[in-house]
């Protein structure tokens, strides 16, 4: 039994969505955001960070939304999500996960808490990482058109899963990723998955609205 501790729509959708595509058991601890919880003495207890999310595996808390996704496939490697050590498509795996959590996602961070990076310049801000973000749509647009329809090709992984949350933080942009045409492509075919139908029940999650 797993306990992840989330916010409705942050970066616990990752791990959300691993659990739920493996059918591991688990318990949603959910946290206000907008009341503060993430700073409360109780969750500090278990992230020190007071951020989103935390997974709970053996009894021990552990953050960081693309490490858990990762180690949730490497624990139940029945389900698929990740390919294997050591085989060809390993390598390609760990580049596209690394580069949304390296390239994509801070720059999210940028755009919708632009004050938090630069007080005095936070127009600037944000606007260097809305550019930042279309830069990195386009490469990935780029990447399905040749390489599709999934991120590692023709087979499903968390890499999928990763991109389609980032997607979902874009739908409020000027151009949000659904403007690109294979990465449009990507989320219908995601948002078809039992996955994202009981993720968004779950989290009370209305899509892309």
């Amino acid at each position: 039994m797993y306990t992840l501790y989330y916010a409705p729509g942050s970066a616990n959708l990752l791990v959300h969505l691993a659990l739920l595509e493996i059918g591991a058991p688990h318990e949603l601890k959910r946290i206000d955001i907008e009341k503060g919880e993430q700073r409360s003495a109780a969750y500090l207890a278990i992230n020190p960070n007071g951020v989103v999310p935390t997974l709970v595996v053996d009894g021990v808390p552990h953050g960081e939304a693309a490490a858990l996704a990762m180690l949730l496939a490497e624990r139940h490697p029945e389900a698929a999500l990740a390919p294997a050590p050591g085989s060809a498509q390993r390598a390609e795996f760990l580049q596209w996960m690394l580069y949304l959590a390296n390239n994509l996602q801070p720059l999210f961070r940028q755009w919708f808490y632009p004050g938090d990076h630069l007080p005095e310049g936070a127009d600037t801000v944000k606007q260097a990482a809305r550019a930042g973000i279309e830069k990195c749509w386009s490469k990935i647009d780029a990447h399905l058109a040749e390489h599709g329809p999934y991120m590692l090709g023709d087979r499903f992984s968390l890499v999928d899963l990763y991109a389609l949350m980032l997607m979902r933080w874009s739908r409020n942009m000027p151009k949000p990723a659904t403007e690109w045409p294979h990465l449009a492509a990507l989320a219908t075919r995601l948002k078809a998955r039992t996955s994202w139908k009981q993720a968004c029940e779950a989290e009370g999650l209305v899509e892309w609205a």
